[in-house]
């Protein structure tokens, strides 16, 4: 009898499910506040619903083209040219996907061949150590310690992980999980490595417009194409999703140069085929709306920011204020519990908040064995909930 064959890849055996969506089926299972996931509980804006309705109605039902739908293209460039600075081309430097997680591993999987490295950041978002995987690419881990003044990276760690192996870094900024914003000066010494090394840079840039200025710190986004010598070296990924309140929409999009954007065309034509056309339509909508959106986005999330940060430090986690997006990253250490699994469990069943347990961000579970993320994209109703029950912790 001949042996049986292995039924599950490799590749599928060497990573988990992901941790972030379980805790939101445990936040249902036990009727907790779910401020795991990181997706609004409030409703879209209701013109952009009005528009994905009339684009329904007007029988933008079949499939687009595959890239993306010229209307939704253009508006991304317009968008891109006014907030950004950068000039694209819609016909040959735009693809636009199903989310921005299939624009990362389409990307990847367009510009990186087995045996060679991507840099990742940790605690990372959980996605994008499996993307490199999934890419037959072996992941490199760089730390973001936590300083008096937020998240930052040893130099000299980092330019130990580039090597002749090394295919591309990614960058989340702002970051999730840490909140962290990548400085002008930082961003330069990682573009000089990837030319250094002749490296790609993959820019998650989803939160661009939820940041949070503060004195002594320059807290702005800074695409990492701006940097000299990098428009040529840069994949932007981005999506509708945390800028609009559309996170199950999926639809996203990769700026690249022309012959990078051929391969991840190519790609993502044989993962997707397409985004979904009617809602793309009204995507062109919502990326032609005026500075003042954005502007009363910020405002909005910096006060559910303000808000949760001290809530969560007066129940006894440590943490700080993040610089951008909408998560903080908090030590539990003085709660006494082993680990962070066992505080998510008792945190979801016994105080009835659902959170991410730190070490689902990264490679070695030890190192977030003391951490958990919050997320704060809720309604002000649900965080004053989530903050009375925390005060039980006490």
């Amino acid at each position: 009898m001949r042996p049986l064959k292995q039924r599950v890849s490799t590749k599928a055996a060497s990573f988990s499910e992901s941790v972030i969506r379980e805790m939101t089926r445990e936040a249902m299972k036990y009727g907790a506040v779910n401020l795991g996931q990181g997706f609004p509980d409030f409703a879209a804006p209701e013109d952009i619903k009005r528009k994905a309705m009339e684009a329904i109605r007007d029988d933008h039902n079949q499939y687009a083209i595959t890239w993306g739908v010229k209307e939704f293209r253009d508006a991304i460039t317009a968008k891109t040219r006014w907030f950004l600075g950068m000039d694209i081309d819609p016909e040959s430097e735009i693809t636009v996907t199903c989310g921005s997680t299939e624009g990362m591993i389409a990307a990847m999987m367009a510009t990186v061949d087995e045996g060679e490295e991507v840099i990742v950041f940790e605690p990372f978002y959980e996605n994008y150590a499996p993307d490199a995987i999934l890419s037959d690419a072996t992941p490199r881990h760089v730390a973001l310690r936590q300083t008096p003044d937020g998240f930052a990276f040893d130099r000299e760690e980092l330019r130990t992980a580039f090597n002749e192996r090394t295919k591309a870094i990614i960058i989340c900024n702002p970051n999730n999980p840490t909140g962290k914003v990548f400085t002008q000066d930082e961003l330069e010494f990682i573009a000089g490595l990837c030319r250094e090394f002749d490296a790609f840079a993959f820019t998650d840039e989803i939160y661009e417009h939820i940041l949070y200025p503060r004195e002594g710190a320059d807290i702005r986004h800074i695409t990492m194409a701006n940097i000299d010598g990098m428009r040529d070296r840069t994949v932007i990924v981005n999506s509708m999703s945390k800028t609009y309140s559309v996170t199950g929409w999926r639809v996203g999009y990769c700026i690249a140069p022309p012959d990078i954007t051929s391969a991840i065309r190519k790609v993502h034509d044989f993962l997707t085929v397409g985004a979904a056309n009617c809602l793309q339509h009204a995507g062109a909508y919502a990326l032609s709306l005026p500075e003042s959106y954005y502007a009363e986005l910020q405002a909005d999330y910096q006060k559910k920011r303000d808000f949760i940060v001290p809530a969560l430090q007066s129940a006894g986690f440590k943490g700080s204020n993040p610089d951008g997006a909408y998560y903080v990253m908090c030590d539990i250490s003085e709660f006494g519990f082993e680990n962070d699994i066992e505080f998510t469990k008792h945190l979801i069943r016994e105080i009835g908040v659902a959170v991410v347990p730190g070490s689902s961000f990264y490679h070695n579970a030890a190192d977030g064995a003391q951490q958990v993320r919050f997320c704060f994209c809720k309604k002000d109703e649900t965080l004053e909930a989530a903050a009375e029950r925390l005060a039980k912790l006490k």
